[in-house]
């Protein structure tokens, strides 16, 4: 299954988990990251744009599955990395015009879906670009 499948289906919602959460959960399922649960923890304040609508959280946890999926150590040793996340964000922003969690709700959270569709394009983004950087 599809990272973006796993959040379409409503991986979120069922699993009560934030935006953040549900794009690192979902991929360490999808992607075999090998994260247990104590590390998982790492994205819930990420949430709501770190609890006060700053960058979404959905992007923030595509981030950090770049990190685990193309870091070899450390940041400074994986000067592609920095250009990975670039991209992401960038393009993030050209085709949803922010990368800032308020504007985001205010367009396209809705009481139904919640953010699912601003998570979904986060997780469909994050797939392209893996695919992309593994070369598959």
């Amino acid at each position: 299954m599809r990272l973006s499948e796993l959040v379409n289906d409503g991986y979120m919602e069922k699993k009560d988990l934030n935006c953040a959460e549900t794009i690192l959960y979902g991929a360490n399922e999808v992607y075999r990251l090998g994260l247990d649960p104590e590390c998982l923890k790492l994205a819930a304040g990420f949430g709501g744009g770190m609890g006060i609508e700053s960058t979404c959280g959905a992007l923030t946890g595509a981030i950090m599955v770049l990190g685990r999926i193309f870091a070899r150590e450390k940041g400074h040793d994986t000067p592609r990395l920095k250009e990975l996340c670039a991209e992401f964000l960038e393009d993030y922003r050209r085709q949803m015009g922010s990368i800032d969690c308020k504007p985001l709700k205010d367009r396209y959270r809705s009481e139904d879906l919640n953010c699912r569709v601003v998570v979904l394009k986060s997780a469909e983004m994050l797939e392209q670009l893996i695919e992309k950087e593994s070369g598959g």
